[in-house]
């Protein structure tokens, strides 16, 4: 995701992977079918892993259709498995991603027909086989698609209030706050549980495929089944204890509905502390700690509505939170001035389309000038 291209390169290297190169929306590496397993399982804030086959020049439809169809598809996946393409353009002569994708599915049709005299089914929401097509100009790169379902799609979340973040953001935005899992962390403003359950599972060090089902690569006809299973067995086995507790709490009974059966899904009730309650009436545990709110930006709220909010942020942080870490995302920079708090920092991250601001605010008792004379 946008904003998170420096977070995902430093996850790779703390799994000891070399090669990192940071690039736009993506992070390119070199490793083995163990890592690309490893990968999978373990980074929360990759949305695919792609795995790159091919490398060619197209500048037009059929230059690109020649290109797919003379690759061997029929020994790459059986016509038994459904596929899927995805596709990126950008540049001159590709101008439209859903043509390019048509335009390869139908030459991997063509090539089982013409070798086997049939053809496989496409399903776009839960192929056997996915293909990624990336065209940059007339550089075009053919990727096998090793994840399946995006990563984001942990398993744990079954239902959603309104707006929410999804799970590699939110994951993302806890690494961002650069937490050590050495004091308290709150979300007050919870809606589904997303971040808090991210939190949670960075903090425990369950991997973030832990939930999930099934990945693209199992279906790949070299998929290595105890491969598959030493990689597991090996994350799972970091499986830690947190010495301190995550809370959450939304003032909607709705949300915490939500919120409480994804938390029950993702087996850890025991260990986040979810409550009904008004943001203004939450009285946190002593400092230090961490706090993340991802409030609503202003696209559902009357304008009186929501200057209110942001000012009862700013009130409720300076009145209750001393000494925490409060960070906040919003894509309205106007209403962040509205909290009435300095930022000490300010990090550009993309919720969906909408450019946002995740804000961090220092809490401190008195003033700030006490603040920085006492340390």
């Amino acid at each position: 995701m946008a904003g998170l291209e420096q977070v995902l390169a430093e996850e790779l290297a703390q799994l000891g992977v070399e090669n990192i190169n940071v690039l736009n929306r993506a992070v390119s590496f070199e490793g083995d079918k163990e890592l690309m397993y490893r990968a999978n399982y373990c980074l929360r804030t990759a949305l695919r892993i792609l795995k790159p086959v091919s490398n060619f020049v197209a500048r037009d439809e059929q230059m690109l259709y020649d290109k797919i169809f003379s690759v061997k598809w029929h020994e790459i996946f059986d016509i038994s498995d459904t596929f899927a393409v995805d596709a990126v353009v950008s540049g001159k002569y590709f101008t439209h991603s859903q043509y390019a994708a048509l335009k390869v599915k139908d030459a991997v049709a063509d090539e089982f027909r013409s070798r086997l005299g049939a053809r496989p089914s496409v399903d776009v929401e839960n192929p056997n086989f996915r293909i990624n097509i990336h065209i940059e100009n007339d550089k075009v790169t053919l990727s096998y698609d090793s994840s399946g379902e995006s990563l984001h799609k942990r398993g744990y979340r079954k239902a959603v209030d309104k707006a929410p973040v999804n799970e590699v953001l939110a994951a993302g935005l806890v690494k961002l706050t650069g937490w050590k899992y050495d004091c308290n962390f709150i979300d007050c403003m919870c809606g589904s549980g997303t971040i808090p359950i991210e939190a949670a599972m960075q903090a425990l060090a369950i991997p973030a495929g832990y939930f999930r089902k099934n990945f693209g690569f199992q279906y790949w006809s070299d998929f290595d089944e105890k491969l598959w299973e030493k990689v597991q067995c090996e994350e799972n086995d970091k499986i830690r204890d947190f010495d301190y507790c995550i809370y959450a709490s939304d003032h909607s009974s709705k949300a915490v509905s939500i919120a409480r059966s994804n938390i029950q899904n993702a087996h850890l009730s025991h260990d986040i502390i979810l409550s009904k309650c008004d943001m203004q009436d939450v009285m946190p545990p002593e400092s230090p700690g961490i706090m993340i709110i991802n409030p609503p930006y202003g696209e559902r709220l009357e304008e009186d509505d929501i200057v209110s909010l942001y000012r009862m942020i700013g009130d409720t942080l300076k009145k209750n939170f001393a000494g925490y870490q409060a960070w906040i995302i919003s894509s309205d920079k106007r209403l962040l001035k509205l909290v009435g708090l300095k930022p000490s920092k300010k990090i550009e991250v993309y919720n969906g389309p909408l450019e946002c601001r995740f804000v961090k605010f220092e809490v401190f008792k008195g003033t700030y000038k006490d603040m920085k004379s006492s340390q």
